[in-house]
């Protein structure tokens, strides 16, 4: 069934059978509530730049979201979840109008202790960990949009990020404890969602569910120190990042190392960072400084830039210049410029990023977040792509599949086509049993439309 909103939808008796949350009529607003960070693929531009909503609403609780998942099932309107829009791929914009379901305003940090955070899916994650790290304890792992993104976003649409190098990423068994969830029935109902149930609704990009609150693990929050480390050599900086990664006692929130000539994109540490230099960004736990200084003499580096904790909230953030952030500044220069997401088998060696480091040279620039994989440390690379044609981009996903390397495509907003590459059935039954009209984000998941 092809879900498109019913022209005949009388949208002012919406907004007034809402009576009490607040409704965007407005084009302009709702227009740019309609859109993520999909310019970054000139594929999905062509593809999406005409996608719209047509309306915004705003609910403040759970039982407001209740209302709406209940009207919009009664006039069979299709409904986009949206949280900060910080995404890449397109996730919450709606392919067939419909209602924008803007849950920012559901921000609440419900309870904190030693462990674990019940939040709001709303709550940005900077404003999540200023909370926790009153009791000692933080988030595990963030986005490069951390002082933008919300919890709920994330968890939907993310899969890891800065501190993946330590807890692997979202999907890993033990990095979301339980969610909320309101269903898409004639009835709409919430439903809780713990242990490996949660992943029924992560990753999903709202196509299954719309999640009204989280359970979310903590780690222990360290004083962590913004470190820059250059090197004459590419294969050398990118052999530190993995014996960084694999150096089990130093503790460390971040190992991305960024090949010349990507530094030159960076404009605050352009003065830092001196010419032709590959480098390392790091944070590093400040009582692991010492060992960790012995590692960067041992790879011959050099450190040229070193914040300590206590400044780390004056000027520029270095995870800000990391995982799609590093995409961004380069982008703020060279606007043709795209970007691919690559996942390397593990190999102490690096033979295959080193391979491709040497066949593409400055057409694919090599940029690589080092995160834990089922227990190792393998490199997970955004490459900078100078982009031409679609088909030359097609040929270089191809031939990286060929080489054993695995694409997450960022260039399709079809749930499967990214990341999954395979239809998921438990998120398909869920979305079956919660969602039986299809209204959810209609047009995303492949395995609903082929049924």
């Amino acid at each position: 069934m092809t879900v498109t909103t019913p022209a005949s939808v009388d949208w002012d008796a919406f907004t007034h059978a809402l009576d009490g949350i607040e409704v965007i009529r407005d084009l302009a607003q709702v227009t740019k509530l309609s859109k993520d960070y999909y310019t970054y693929s000139p594929i999905l531009v062509a593809q999406l730049d005409d996608k719209v909503g047509d309306v915004v609403v705003r609910p403040n609780s759970e039982a407001e979201v209740l209302k709406v998942a209940k009207l919009c099932v009664q006039q069979r309107i299709p409904l986009t979840v949206r949280g900060a829009g910080t995404g890449n791929y397109g996730q919450c914009i709606p392919l067939r109008g419909g209602v924008i379901l803007d849950l920012s305003k559901m921000q609440a940090v419900k309870w904190i202790k030693p462990g674990a955070v019940c939040v709001e899916p709303g709550a940005k994650l900077i404003a999540i960990d200023k909370q926790t790290r009153d009791i000692g304890w933080e988030l595990r792992m963030a986005p490069s949009t951390y002082r933008t993104a919300t919890i709920g976003g994330f968890m939907s649409g993310g899969s890891g990020g800065i501190g993946s190098i330590t807890y692997g990423q979202l999907r890993d068994r033990g990095n979301l404890n339980a969610v909320r969830v309101v269903t898409m029935e004639d009835e709409p109902r919430v439903i809780e969602l713990r242990g490996d149930s949660v992943h029924k609704v992560t990753h999903a990009y709202g196509t299954n569910g719309i999640i009204t609150e989280l359970e979310v693990p903590l780690g222990p929050a360290y004083p962590w120190a913004d470190i820059i480390v250059t090197f004459d050599d590419f294969m050398t900086a990118a052999r530190f990042g993995q014996a960084l990664g694999e150096s089990d006692g130093i503790i460390k929130k971040l190992v991305c190392i960024c090949a010349d000539p990507i530094p030159g994109y960076f404009a605050p540490f352009r003065n830092v960072i001196s010419v032709g230099k590959h480098c390392a960004l790091v944070m590093i736990a400040e009582p692991s400084l010492e060992p960790f200084g012995e590692l960067v003499k041992e790879f011959g580096g050099e450190v040229c830039h070193h914040k300590p904790a206590q400044d780390a909230g004056k000027g520029s953030m270095l995870m800000e210049y990391t995982w799609n952030h590093t995409t961004l500044h380069a982008r703020s220069v060279d606007p043709s410029l795209t970007y691919l997401q690559t996942l390397f088998p593990y190999d102490a060696e690096l033979k295959l990023l080193e391979h491709m480091y040497q066949h593409y040279g400055d057409e694919a620039m090599m940029h690589v977040e080092f995160i834990r994989v089922a227990g190792k440390v393998s490199p997970a690379a955004l490459q900078i792509v100078r982009y031409s044609t679609p088909e030359r981009l097609n040929e270089i996903i191809k031939y990286h599949e060929a080489q054993g390397a695995f694409i997450a495509n960022p260039h399709t907003y079809i749930l499967e086509d990214g990341g999954r590459k395979t239809i998921d059935p438990v998120q398909l039954a869920f979305k079956e049993q919660v969602d039986p009209y299809g209204l959810l984000n209609p047009g995303k998941m492949k395995a609903w439309d082929m049924r």
